[in-house]
C-alpha cells in the first residue's frame, strides 16, 4: 500500500447514517431518567407524555391546528401503509418514484392492493420525473424526499390548491429539516429515528381535513387488520391523534422523541433545523466542487437533499471499470472509513448507483462534516492506489 498521510483532525462524531441517524447534539441516556417506566401507557401519565409528543411534533413543524396527528406503530413504513390501505381505492391513483422506497410504494399499489386504475410516474436515479405529468383529480403519492437518491422536491407548488384527489406525501427525510407544504399535503408520514435521531419503531401520521372526509365516508373493499383502522362506525378514532395509540408504544423511546423536539425549540425551532441541515449540505458542496473525483447523484442543484446527501464516483479511472468493480470499490471506501472510525454507515443504499450516502440533518454537526472531507480524499487515494495498475 502507498503511504498516505491520514487527516489530524477526526470528527468528534462519526455517526453519519441515514437511518437510524445521529442523536442530538450533547444527547446521553441521562435525558431518558423520566421515562414513565412500568407504567401504562393509557395512564394519566403516559398519555400525557404521548399528548405532548403530538403537541410538540405541531409546534416545531408548524401542522396547521385542523390537522390531526397520530402516533402509529411500525415506523413511517408503517404510517404510509395505513394510509394507503385505508384511503386509496376511491379514484384513480398516480404513483410517483424516483428511487427505491418510493419505488416500494408503487409495489405494494399495483401488487399487493392491486388497484385497476394506476399511473406509475418515474424517473432513475438521480433526476425528479416530470411531475406537470402529475394529475391531482386523482390521489397521488410521492416522497418529499428520496433517501436513496437524495432528490427532493424543491417545494410544494408543483401541487395545485384546486386537487380533487388526496396528496399521501412521504416525508421521513425531510421533516425536521425541510419546510414541508401543509396546505398542498393531505396525509403526510416520518419515522422519529430520521431527522431527529430519535429511537426506531415509532411513526407519525398527519391528515389534512379533506383526509379525514375521505375516512368518514369511504369504506374500502377490501379487509383492514386492527393495526391499519383508523375509523370506527363511519367515524375517526379521535382518540388515536390524542395520544391514545392503537399498540403499546415504548415509553421509552417516547421520552426519546420529546428530548429531541425540546432540543430542536432550543435550536431555533423549524427554522433553526433548516438552516443547520442548509449549513451542513454547503460543506458537502463545497467540498464536491472542488473535488475530481466525487460528484453530487441528484444532477439538478434545485433538487439537491440537504439531508440524504448521495454521492457518485466520478473518476475517469473508476468510471472505467466494469459496474461491478465501481460497486465494490465504493464499497471499500466506505468499509476503510467506517474501519478508521470517521464515518459509519455512509455507504449508498443497496439498490441505489454505487456511491456514498452522507446524513446532513440537524442533528449532525457542520464541524464534524468539515472534519470528516479531508477524509475522504484520503481514502479514496487509499482505495484507488490499491487498484491493479492494468486498471
Amino acid at each position: 500500500m502507498t503511504a498516505h498521510k491520514r487527516p489530524g483532525i477526526r470528527p468528534a462524531n462519526p455517526n453519519f447514517s441515514s437511518g437510524p441517524c445521529a442523536k442530538r447534539p450533547g444527547w446521553s441516556p441521562v435525558v431518558l431518567a423520566n421515562a414513565v417506566l412500568g407504567r401504562s401507557h393509557r395512564s394519566k401519565i403516559g398519555k400525557a407524555r404521548l399528548a405532548e409528543a403530538i403537541e410538540l411534533t405541531r409546534q416545531v413543524l408548524g401542522v396547521p391546528d385542523d390537522y390531526r396527528i397520530g402516533i402509529v406503530p411500525a415506523s413511517d413504513t408503517g404510517a404510509v401503509e395505513m394510509a394507503l390501505w385505508s384511503l386509496l381505492g376511491q379514484r384513480g391513483v398516480d404513483m410517483v418514484s424516483w428511487e427505491s422506497f418510493g419505488a416500494g410504494w408503487v409495489t405494494d399499489v399495483i401488487k399487493q392492493l392491486r388497484l385497476d386504475d394506476v399511473r406509475q410516474i418515474d424517473a432513475a436515479y438521480g433526476v425528479l420525473p416530470d411531475l406537470s405529468g402529475v394529475d391531482f383529480n386523482r390521489d397521488v403519492v410521492f416522497t418529499w424526499n428520496g433517501t436513496t437518491s437524495g432528490v427532493r422536491v424543491p417545494d410544494g407548488s408543483f401541487v395545485p390548491a384546486d386537487r380533487q384527489g388526496l396528496t399521501i406525501c412521504d416525508a421521513t427525510s425531510a421533516a425536521f429539516a425541510q419546510k414541508l407544504d401543509f396546505d398542498k399535503l393531505d396525509v403526510v408520514t416520518f419515522s422519529w429515528q430520521k431527522a431527529l435521531g430519535g429511537e426506531a419503531g415509532h411513526g407519525m401520521l398527519i391528515l389534512s381535513p379533506r383526509a379525514v372526509e375521505r375516512l368518514e365516508s369511504y369504506v374500502p373493499a377490501w379487509p383492514l387488520p386492527k393495526i391499519f383502522r383508523l375509523t370506527k362506525g363511519g367515524k375517526l378514532i379521535e382518540g388515536i391523534f390524542k395520544g391514545e395509540t392503537i399498540n403499546t408504544p415504548s415509553m421509552l423511546c417516547v421520552e426519546d422523541y420529546l428530548d429531541a423536539l425540546n432540543w430542536a425549540q432550543s435550536a431555533g425551532g423549524l427554522g433553526g433545523l433548516v438552516a443547520r441541515a442548509d449549513a451542513n449540505f454547503a460543506v458537502i458542496d463545497d467540498f464536491v466542487s472542488r473535488s475530481g473525483w466525487i460528484g453530487h447523484l441528484a444532477v439538478e442543484p434545485e433538487t439537491r437533499s440537504n439531508t440524504s446527501v448521495c454521492l457518485s464516483i466520478v473518476d475517469p479511472q473508476i468510471t472505467a471499470l466494469a459496474p461491478s468493480e465501481q460497486a465494490g470499490f465504493a464499497k471499500s471506501l466506505a468499509a476503510l472509513l467506517d474501519d478508521e472510525g470517521v464515518a459509519f454507515d455512509i455507504g449508498s443504499y443497496r439498490d441505489a448507483p454505487p456511491g456514498l450516502r452522507i446524513w446532513a440533518g440537524a442533528t449532525v454537526e457542520k464541524s464534524d462534516l468539515e472534519a470528516l472531507m479531508p477524509w475522504l480524499d484520503w481514502a479514496f487515494a487509499v482505495c484507488k492506489s490499491e487498484l491493479p495498475a492494468a486498471a
